[in-house]
């Protein structure tokens, strides 16, 4: 019964400054959708870039190197001495990962670990009197196609055929353009060694990326060996884990275990996601500040009634209303504005997804028309649904305890 007379009471405030409710829902509408359709871009193209990231590429790379230079001998024997040497040159060795097929064995054994060995290194394509450079990649087609996304990327051939092709090469897109290389054509590859071989072309991806279309070539890893001269070295390891947010930890086992420099994705991309806070933290606050502005909205509105119903506030207290039932009166009519903005915010949001997907753009360095990724999951809904509420009672809270600290005796003697 109590909040029957509450609500009634409310309801009739609200009403009776029509215009200035309806604006101030309005703010609070816009504000809960704009706040839904940022915080989707923003949600939307972090995951996405998050994805393709942990997809297109291995969760971890064991380099061949260090990641501190070795000290030389002298330093080692004499870590105090008085007399300084300088000039010194670090001593030459074959670059390569050590053993690496026991070291691919070893990881592989281990539950949800895909281990490649690969050997990277860069050649010259040559076709029809045209040169390209290339990055070469020696890899195991079998596990290249559980560590990255390079087989659902194939628009002709398949990555599988270089185990069944005599001197095969898989080329992108962009690259197969440039060259007029088609199916089945024999490019000449040239080596920084100077070594020439004729390779058949077995496959044509295409990813969107211009730098990997137009640069990539994959092949077996013994083909890639004898191209470079490098018989029996990988310098290269390829790793994928099961769950990609452990690869950083997984990672740093790896170094400590055998010495060489391990990378994972995470430390790879470090600065993207850096990047992600930063911006997630700008757009948040403009989209706060939208609700704080229209949360002013409220509190004029509210502050108006109290100061228009002082002698009705007056005579509920004399009639028994205490002071917090008073306080809730008010407080229930921001809640109200909150609730009904939120749910027509949502309206508003659905709104500007569906116009925010139908938007394609064009990103340098890729090659095809791209289209906002926004996530529509329920918690941006209710993310924006709580805030509107929050910012609505908040802004109500003042004026309705103004209100409850209202006097009667003093303002009905006053009106009398």
């Amino acid at each position: 019964m109590f909040w029957q007379v509450v609500f009634s009471i409310a309801a009739a405030h609200l009403t009776f400054r029509r215009r200035q409710t309806i604006v101030s829902t309005l703010g609070v509408a816009l504000g809960v959708g704009f706040f839904i359709a940022t915080s989707s871009v923003m949600s939307g193209s972090e995951k996405d870039l998050t994805q393709r990231l942990v997809d297109n590429a291995p969760h971890i790379t064991i380099k061949d190197e260090f990641r501190t230079a070795a000290k030389q001998p002298v330093f080692l024997a004499f870590p105090d001495a008085t007399v300084k040497l300088t000039n010194t040159k670090p001593r030459e060795y074959l670059r390569g990962i050590k053993n690496y097929g026991a070291i691919v064995e070893e990881l592989s054994q281990q539950p949800g670990v895909i281990a490649e060995a690969a050997l990277t290194g860069q050649a010259i394509v040559r076709y029809a009197s045209k040169d390209v450079g290339a990055a070469i990649a020696g890899i195991d087609p079998e596990k290249e196609r559980q560590l990255t996304t390079v087989e659902r990327d194939m628009r002709q051939g398949s990555l599988m055929r270089l185990k069944t092709a005599s001197q095969g090469i898989v080329i992108g897109s962009g690259m197969s353009v440039r060259l007029g290389l088609g199916m089945d054509d024999l490019a000449t590859v040239v080596s920084p060694t100077g070594l020439v071989r004729r390779m058949k072309v077995v496959g044509i991806f295409r990813t969107g990326n211009l730098l990997l279309d137009e640069g990539q070539v994959y092949m077996l890893i013994k083909d890639a060996q004898v191209l470079l001269d490098k018989p029996f070295i990988a310098n290269r390891i390829r790793i994928k884990v099961g769950d990609p947010d452990n690869a950083e930890d997984f990672a740093a086992r790896i170094e400590s275990r055998w010495g060489y420099r391990s990378e994972s994705w995470q430390e790879v991309n470090r600065d993207f996601l850096g990047l992600f806070a930063i911006r997630n933290t700008i757009t948040y606050s403009i989209v706060g500040a939208i609700m704080v502005v229209a949360s002013f909205g409220i509190f004029n509105i509210i502050s108006t009634i109290v100061m228009e119903k002082r002698r009705d506030i007056a005579i509920l207290m004399s009639m028994g209303f205490r002071a917090r039932d008073i306080q809730a009166i008010f407080l229930v009519q921001g809640a109200v504005v909150g609730l009904i903005g939120m749910l027509m915010g949502w309206c508003v949001g659905l709104g500007l997804l569906q116009m925010l997907a139908s938007v394609e753009f064009t990103i340098p360095g890729m090659s095809e028309k791209q289209g906002m990724v926004l996530d529509r999951g329920f918690f941006q809904f209710a993310l924006g649904g709580f805030f509107s509420v929050i910012s609505a009672v908040g802004a109500a809270w003042y004026p309705a305890r103004k209100a409850s600290q209202v006097r009667p005796v003093d303002i009905i003697r006053g009106a009398a």
